[in-house]
């Protein structure tokens, strides 16, 4: 089975904080480092590389640190779901399991044929290059009620007419009973993705995202929006390109 991770299953969002991107938002330059610097404004930050005025309503949620014990597994990196089909494409025909807080199965908007970060594990299904896809939502998101993975029923019926009835059939969507739970045996994955989603989550957070990478060993296969400068002893430990 392949395993895609998200950063925004973890760089996440508290309740009520209605600017929060993960509840839509478009993924422009703008949206990926210039809205961050509107938000942090709004809370009282100089602006740019002041990120900390982001913690109260934008935390790192634990759960993350269990993506260590991949280490060892293929393991990839990049910008942006759009490019996930650089992965598929190497490892064609497999189950997905994406923790995200996002199904990326269809979206209502823009060209539905196109791959894009909302619709590229449905295309994935349609074309052939994924088996099935479990969306394994963050636990954060039993106490966000408007998120997709706060009530599965209501979200697995949003994806109906989004999805032929064959490719919903395929289709599994759950959520983490606590921080790091639901994820698969190392041995069981073949491959590891990992995402920036810079127009989702908090730039605070990507010392953290680089550090998991190095970690990892992980293959860039796009490259990562720079957006705040590494936490000391991180520059000892690249991501290979």
């Amino acid at each position: 089975m392949l395993l895609s991770i998200d950063w925004d299953a973890f760089s996440g969002t508290r309740e009520l904080v209605f600017d929060a991107p993960v509840w839509g938002t478009r993924d422009l330059d703008h949206d990926r480092y210039g809205a961050w610097v509107d938000r942090a404004r709004r809370r009282g930050g100089a602006g740019a590389g002041d990120w900390a005025a982001l913690d109260a309503d934008f935390p790192l949620y634990p759960g993350w640190e269990a993506l260590r014990a991949y280490a060892g597994v293929p393991a990839f990196v990049t910008l942006s779901h759009a490019d996930a089909w650089t992965w598929l494409e190497r490892y064609p025909g497999l189950d997905v399991l994406n923790l995200d807080s996002h199904h990326d199965l269809a979206s209502r908007s823009g060209d539905p044929t196109r791959v894009r970060p909302g619709n590229w594990a449905g295309l994935g299904l349609a074309r052939g290059l994924i088996r099935t896809v479990t969306t394994l939502y963050p636990d954060w998101h039993a106490a966000l009620p408007v998120a997709e993975g706060f009530d599965l029923d209501r979200t697995r019926e949003e994806l109906r007419p989004l999805l032929p009835p064959e490719q919903l059939d395929r289709v599994t969507l759950t959520r983490q009973r606590q921080p790091g739970s639901g994820l698969p045996d190392p041995a069981q994955v073949t491959s590891l993705l990992l995402v920036q989603s810079p127009a989702w989550t908090n730039p605070a957070h990507d010392p953290a995202l680089l550090a998991l990478a190095a970690v990892l060993d992980a293959q860039v296969i796009g490259p990562l929006l720079p957006r705040t400068a590494p936490e000391r002893g991180d520059e000892e430990k690249p991501v290979r390109s």
